[in-house]
């Protein structure tokens, strides 16, 4: 997939149509568009995220849920997207065009997709979004949700956007899982990329289909438990997205009373002269950044207290372990000799029919010989891993299902991280909160001016703001709480359901489809089983590799462990020195975060295969020079087909190093400035950094 062009209608600092040409030659796949701060490059990027995904954009990246929530809300931040100049002018309309090439939609041939988004603050309406194949509108949408879910089906999917838009200096956060919501977004994101997501939702479809079946088949008891246990999973999971959409509704409050706050603060600040509106700016941001940290800590303890008695109970806690892991080794193998039966019957059975054709007798002990030896030799020469003997006498004594098993191994791996964890968040809270009481301490002193009655109404109003939001956050924590809740009762019903499911023994008249659902259902575990492996494996080396190619300490990751469990629901990533300890990736420096992140970013985009373009912003950002040549000779030019870089030139990206990825240069833009906006200006890709000097 290529990005032909972009064009800009009064988006912002463009003013009119300004539209750039990207698509790459051959082996040129890079292309560069410069500016200096100010001018418009990230407000370009900006541009391509909210043309793909609307009001959606803030699940992309922190960044724009922060911009929004500064805002107040996503209409008031859109509405100000109109180009300044324009809006003087009278114009209320912008947009954002995207043209595609090489997309591939099932039963349907096209050369070109043009997705066109744009807004009008006429009508301070929603964004209209519109999509054209081969310039025409199409009748595969009847709706603008159709739409939408066309961008995520087939140009690319919301979750794994940050993977191919990104500021190279922020990628470090691949880096730095604080919080569970960050490991279980980051999660999803990673089985998505790899591809195990969708095999765990067909094998979800056909236990639905199954359990409708046996359903059917059930004694009236155990029908109506089913039933039962059925409605409680669907008002579970119905609860849960009433509770999600309320607290999107809070959250919204919450930000339009903040934005009102912090306009209250301000005119305090200035009634009060005695403080600069950029000295409260300079704190606020301190402010944000403290109240994340006590906000992560505060969560990450929270997780921690769960563990307590789990922790006290250490010594059963790995007997059981060990036993577990036992077993699960042992369907595996059973599994896997399963299959060796299958494949030893099919060879046995042509053999079987050959010998029906052969003419001369055979004798009875001879054919039984022969037969017992193929299925030993078949055994030893292609199912080697399979071990018979060592589970000849082995007995089960929990037989977890998969989802308790993950969740169990899941339990140990949380225990053992739980005492170092404990302690840095602990100090991390105590850190952050100290911080804060000192900002707060500094804006409270600035304020303080009672003698005006002006200025005691202000203040007023900004206490009433600030104890409604105080009293919303609280509600959303009691709602976040119930839908953990309503989750809890949706795995004990499940769990129950898949129990009861195995006592049923199904009819007659639905016998062969659920025994090829079953059949199929195994044959899904089996492969998810050995998907999951390849790709852990392939991963590690590929991940691997790249950090030995970028990093100038070669002996500083010996060896790279990809843990994925269940069904993609946790994947972590972890690095090993050369003494096989697990390196913290939070004291590495910065400049080492962010090659590991790269490194991340290149093995899952190579592992996937996926076509999409790599947009860059400030893309040479902590690297020393070596890291810098490693990163523009190794990564930019392999990291995908198209790759569109925003460098501030000759801080960014020097001429030297322009020098070193010459060859796979493309194009190169700058974006000038003047009056009434910014605009593009194609350059010489030789004549770069003097058109830039001289400008």
């Amino acid at each position: 997939m290529i990005i032909k062009s972009i064009e800009l209608h009064n988006f912002r600092i463009y003013r009119g149509v300004n539209k750039i040409e990207l698509a790459p030659n051959g082996e040129r796949n890079i292309i560069i568009v410069s500016g200096n701060n100010g001018y418009g490059k990230t407000t370009f990027l900006m541009s391509l995220v909210w043309c793909l995904y609307g009001k959606n954009m803030e699940k992309v990246d922190e960044l724009y849920k922060k911009e929004i929530d500064e805002k107040g809300s996503y209409s008031k931040y859109i509405g100000n997207s109109l180009n300044t100049v324009a809006a003087q002018d009278g114009e209320t309309r912008f947009s954002v065009s995207v043209t595609f090439t090489d997309v591939e939609i099932p039963n349907t041939t096209c050369t070109e997709i043009t997705i066109i988004r744009s807004y009008d603050r006429a009508t301070n309406t929603s964004d209209e979004l519109k999509i054209l194949i081969d310039g025409r509108e199409s009748d595969l949408f009847s709706d603008k949700d159709e739409e939408e879910m066309f961008i995520r089906d087939y140009i690319l999917p919301i979750e794994i956007a940050k993977f191919f838009f990104f500021d190279a200096e922020k990628i470090v956060s691949f880096a730095q899982v604080n919080t569970p919501q960050q490991r279980a977004e980051l999660s999803q994101a990673y089985s998505q990329v790899l591809g195990i997501q969708k095999y765990a939702e067909l094998k979800s479809e056909l236990e639905k289909l199954q359990d409708d079946y046996r359903k059917e088949s059930a004694q009236p008891q155990d029908k109506r438990e089913f039933n039962e246990l059925i409605l409680s999973i669907k008002n579970d999971e119905d609860s849960i997205a009433e509770f999600e959409h309320q607290i999107e509704e809070k959250q919204e409050k919450i930000s339009i009373l903040r934005y009102e706050c912090n306009e209250l603060q301000e005119k305090l600040i200035r009634e009060g002269d005695l403080m600069s509106v950029e000295r409260l700016a300079e704190l606020k941001k301190e402010q944000e950044r403290c109240q994340l940290d006590v906000s992560d800590a505060q969560e990450g303890l929270k997780d921690l207290y769960n563990y307590i008695p789990f922790g006290l109970a250490g010594n059963v806690v790995s007997i059981v372990a060990t036993q577990l892991k036992e077993e699960k080794a042992y369907k595996q193998n059973k599994l896997q000799l399963e299959g060796v039966k299958e494949k030893t019957d099919d060879v046995l059975n042509d053999l079987d029919r050959a010998r029906n054709a052969f003419e001369s007798h055979i004798d009875i002990r001879v054919r039984d010989f022969y037969e017992a030896e193929i299925r030993k030799l078949i055994l030893k020469h292609f199912y080697n891993d399979c071990d018979v003997e060592r589970f000849r006498n082995f007995q089960t004594l929990h037989d977890f299902t998969e989802l308790q098993n993950d969740d169990f191994t899941n339990l140990v791996s949380k225990l053992k991280e739980c005492k170092s964890s404990f302690e840095s968040l602990a100090t991390k809270y105590s850190k952050a909160k100290a911080e804060l009481y000192s900002i707060d301490k500094k804006i409270r002193e600035a304020e303080k001016n009672a003698e005006s009655e002006y200025i005691q109404s202000l203040r007023r109003k900004k206490n009433e703001k600030e104890d409604v939001i105080s009293n919303l956050q609280q509600e959303i924590a009691s709602l976040n709480i119930k839908i953990e809740q309503a989750k809890d009762r949706i795995k004990a019903s499940k769990q129950k359901k898949e129990i009861l499911s195995k006592k049923i023994d199904v009819s007659q008249k639905n016998k062969a489809v659920d025994d090829e659902a079953t059949h199929l259902i195994h044959t899904i575990q089996k492969f998810l089983l050995k998907f999951k492996d390849e790709k852990k494996k392939a991963l590690e080396k590929k991940l691997k590799d790249k950090l030995t190619s970028f990093l100038h300490k070669k002996d500083l990751v010996s060896s790279v462990v990809v843990d994925i469990q269940g069904n993609g629901e946790d994947v972590d990533i972890n690095l090993f020195d050369a003494n096989n300890k697990k390196i913290d990736k939070g004291i590495l420096s910065m400049g080492e975060r962010q090659m590991f992140a790269s490194a991340l970013l290149g093995a899952l985009v190579e592992e996937t295969g996926l076509a999409f373009p790599v947009f860059i912003d400030s893309p040479m950002q902590k690297f020393d020079i070596n890291h810098s040549q490693n990163i523009l000779t190794k990564f930019y030019p392999n990291v995908s087909k198209q790759v569109i870089l925003f460098p501030l030139l000759l801080k960014e990206l020097t001429e030297k190093e322009y020098s070193l990825i010459n060859r796979y240069i493309s194009k190169t833009y700058l974006i000038e400035n003047s009056k009434k906006g910014s605009c593009f200006k194609e350059i010489e890709i030789e004549d770069l950094f003097d058109t830039y000097k001289h400008q």
